[in-house]
């Protein structure tokens, strides 16, 4: 969003994903970048009252690529193959890559590799009309909450990989506020977004429509920030402010 990352001239790793303006989608990412400029991250993240939770879920997922993306886009200097030979948060986590589609069987790649096809994944499912319908009254499909589910849980390594390799460079830059703040955002949301929450919302739906386990998104919350404590103790401080 703009309010994190304020008018400066960024560098991205992918094009920017754009919400077009006039949709109701773009009006849902004004009200949260609105909320998000009165510097409350909790209130950003919360269903605004009477809207569709798949389309706040879906104007969400956007801008947390475009965060990420723009956060990767700073430190693509640093992270290389020579640097980053395997895509890792840490020596005890290492990531292979699979789509299901053009890559079936998991591969070992270096990070830059496995964030480009990671990035790249991203990207072809936000642009698919089917899966993130931008019309008024197009509705959205019966796997949409499974594959949002899916596309967080990636971009989670995103932001472990940058913390764990790529910390001292973000400093360097003078960019850890914004990566801070950015992975708190996304926190936060990702905590709202709990399964006993789209329960409230859907009622027995939930277990239908995502075909996964109620508890999955919730556990990796807790598993990345204990990835990202055991290297960095500093998250620490991180964490005590959320």
């Amino acid at each position: 969003m703009s309010f994190l990352f304020g008018n400066r001239s960024s560098k991205t790793f992918k094009p920017k994903k754009n919400i077009p303006e006039g949709s109701h989608q773009y009006e849902l990412l004004k009200h949260a970048e609105a909320t998000l400029g009165s510097g409350n991250l909790r209130m950003a993240v919360m269903l605004p009252d009477g809207e569709d939770l798949n389309e706040w879920v879906a104007v969400n997922t956007v801008d947390f690529f475009n965060q990420i993306n723009m956060l990767y886009g700073t430190i693509t200097d640093f992270c290389t193959e020579e640097s980053c030979p395997v895509m890792s948060a840490g020596p005890k986590y290492e990531y292979h890559w699979a789509d299901g589609t053009n890559i079936k069987k998991p591969i070992k790649c270096s990070a830059p590799k496995y964030i480009d096809y990671l990035m790249t994944w991203v990207q072809d499912q936000l642009d698919d009309e089917t899966l993130f319908p931008s019309k008024i009254g197009v509705p959205f499909k019966r796997n949409f909450m499974s594959v949002a589910k899916t596309i967080l849980k990636r971009l989670f390594r995103v932001y472990a990989h940058i913390y764990h390799q790529h910390f001292d460079s973000v400093m360097q830059l003078q960019e850890e506020a914004h990566l801070n703040t950015s992975f708190k955002h996304f926190i936060f949301f990702v905590q709202v977004l709990d399964w006993s929450t789209l329960s409230m919302f859907l009622g027995s739906q939930v277990y239908f429509n995502t075909g996964a386990n109620p508890q999955e998104l919730q556990v990796d919350i807790f598993y990345v920030i204990t990835v990202l404590y055991n290297v960095w103790g500093k998250l620490t401080l991180l964490i005590t402010k959320l």
